[in-house]
């Protein structure tokens, strides 16, 4: 009987770990490409808004490289905000963004939020926006799309580091650099162009 009672328990929580992750990855379907664009825009803007104050944030508590990495993503997300603007109004709409005033916490807390986001953009937001806008054959979507997934990828794996070295961040001495051509964060200062993009080393930012 017991036996019976753990097996039905454990195909319950199978079958609602697999309703949980439904629910997740249908957050970002039914919708059109413009109003994927739409929701990225005022994401990314958000973020912008977002890390610069996590970068004064920083700087008051003393993490200067963390302050420096803060400043570098917000760069690249303005910039991914500018390339999906562009998308839109090619699509003869405009772009719509509500900003809201960041929660800026500790620092600690601020990349543990900050990851969160990330992660979630990198993992499901924008490849499910990649998908739906290759269905309706947005070639220009799908490229604002994946410029923005390769930087979110190099965000997440940067303020993972800074988390679990964040000690060690209190020192200034580490350099992003930002594309401004497609929004790509590296720390690599050997790059000699954008492997998204293709732009010479002489179009990136630094932050330091």
């Amino acid at each position: 009987m017991m036996k019976q009672l753990l097996a039905i328990f454990v195909v319950g929580a199978v079958l609602c770990a697999g309703m949980a992750f439904n629910v997740k990855a249908e957050d970002y379907s039914g919708k059109t490409t413009l109003e994927n664009l739409q929701a990225a825009f005022n994401g990314e803007s958000n973020a912008k808004s977002r890390y610069e104050a996590f970068a004064v944030k920083a700087d008051e508590e003393g993490y200067k490289s963390v302050a420096a990495l803060f400043r570098a993503a917000s760069k690249s997300e303005s910039i991914h905000a500018e390339k999906h603007s562009t998308v839109i109004k090619k699509m003869s709409a405009e772009p719509k963004a509500e900003i809201v005033k960041p929660e800026v916490k500790s620092t600690k807390e601020n990349l543990e939020a900050a990851l969160k986001g990330e992660t979630e953009e990198r993992d499901n937001m924008y490849p499910a926006f990649i998908k739906q806008a290759e269905k309706d054959k947005e070639s220009g979507a799908v490229r604002s799309f994946k410029g923005a997934l390769a930087a979110e990828v190099e965000h997440a794996k940067f303020i993972k580091q800074a988390l679990s070295e964040l000690d060690s961040w209190k020192n200034s001495g580490k350099e992003f650099l930002v594309c401004i051509i497609c929004g790509y964060m590296t720390m690599d200062p050997q790059l000699k162009k954008c492997p998204v993009c293709s732009a010479p080393r002489s179009k990136f930012e630094v932050f330091k």
